[in-house]
């Protein structure tokens, strides 16, 4: 019979972050329960979540004790909770697939785990709007303690799809271009970051809006070298004119005659990669496009990508990549907003909203009282 963390005989050290009980490093919870949001079927969040108390239980020997701390609110997450996500976890589910969580409690066999180490979760449907849970220890992925933990919560989803996207399609060198839609958005300012780092020239489209100078100049400001509206796109002479060359690669989440857009200017042979559909319009590829110019479509989905590398090599040097980029402050989170973790209804309703500056990310901070 699993026994309540309450009962649990441990060594006290000093107390950390606090969420109603507090929770000592080297020892249990002083409470018996914690909290968690639950769906108990498909539907707008608003209306299905519901805040539950959740008894904690002992680890077992291979399982380890996470205390959440922060937990990103991404559109997945709101289309799975809305039953419009090919992946559908089992029902009552606990929504979230991001965030960082401590180690309050490690299970007698667990190896390379201890009590205060930060972790992610290392898989999918990992549910981290919570609290509390208990995982297997491969379950969860350690990250260093030196990366903030705004940053840290959100490395699993966007700064990964971005990565892949730009490594996995087209063999890019120093001085190549890509370009992008939805340049705003969360993904589309890490992949500017990253094309900096790497030394690759990035275009970004944008929605025309009154902000519009704004929003040029915050997306420069991490590194975007052309950031158009639109209306310019469909004018813009920067690749005739050999400014930048022309883009071996486009990435695209909007669909639509935005991506119609973006698809002409590609490179003979380029490769354009669909991750998102935010306009809900189809894509539509010209038949001039596949015969004359050799381009090709692909779609990506970071799900996908990671239950295939759990365990590959690619994955492990994808995240030291990412880690080291955070520590020297050359990949920088998107513009968030704390939440605490009892409002969370401000988050979910606000999720799926493009911010006008920027495309601004909601986190659920369960630190928060």
């Amino acid at each position: 019979m699993a026994m309540h963390v309450a009962t649990l005989t441990t060594r006290l050290i000093r107390p950390t972050y606090q969420n109603k009980c507090v929770v000592l490093r080297y020892m249990s919870t002083t409470c018996d329960h914690g909290k968690s949001l639950v769906y108990q079927e498909y539907g707008e969040p608003i209306k299905v979540l519901s805040m539950q108390q959740i008894p904690l239980k002992k680890p077992e020997d291979n399982q380890v004790l996470v205390k959440w701390l922060l937990a990103p609110v991404n559109p997945a997450d709101i289309n799975t909770i809305q039953g419009r996500y090919p992946s559908k976890p089992a029902l009552p589910a606990v929504p979230g697939n991001e965030g960082v969580g401590e180690v309050v409690i490690v299970g007698s066999k667990v190896q390379g785990l201890e009590v205060g180490d930060r972790v992610v979760p290392n898989g999918v449907n990992m549910g981290t709007w919570r609290t509390h849970a208990v995982y297997n220890k491969d379950e969860v992925l350690k990250i260093p303690k030196n990366i903030g933990m705004v940053e840290a919560s959100m490395i699993n989803v966007n700064p990964c799809t971005a990565y892949r996207m730009l490594k996995d399609f087209v063999p890019l060198k120093p001085g190549d271009t890509v370009i992008q839609n939805g340049g705003n958005s969360a993904v589309g300012q890490i992949v500017i970051q990253l094309c900096k780092a790497w030394h690759l020239k990035s275009v970004s489209i944008v929605r025309d809006r009154p902000e519009i100078i704004e929003l040029k100049d915050h997306l420069k400001s991490l590194g975007a070298h052309e950031v158009l509206t639109e209306s310019e796109l469909r004018k813009t002479e920067i690749f005739k004119s050999k400014q930048y060359l022309q883009p071996k690669l486009a990435l695209n989440c909007i669909c639509g005659q935005n991506a119609l857009e973006v698809l002409r200017h590609l490179d003979h042979s380029g490769v354009m990669v669909t991750y998102g559909g935010m306009s809900r319009d189809p894509l539509t590829v010209p038949t001039s496009a596949l015969i004359f110019k050799n381009i090709t479509i692909k779609g990506f989905w970071m799900t996908a990508w990671t239950k295939a590398h759990m365990e590959s090599k690619e994955r492990t040097e994808m995240y030291n990549e990412l880690e080291e980029l955070i520590n020297t402050k050359n990949l920088q989170a998107p513009p968030y907003k704390l939440i605490a973790f009892d409002k969370f209804q401000e988050a979910v309703l606000n999720a799926l909203s493009i911010n006008g500056k920027a495309g601004l990310k909601y986190i659920l901070d369960m630190t928060q009282k």
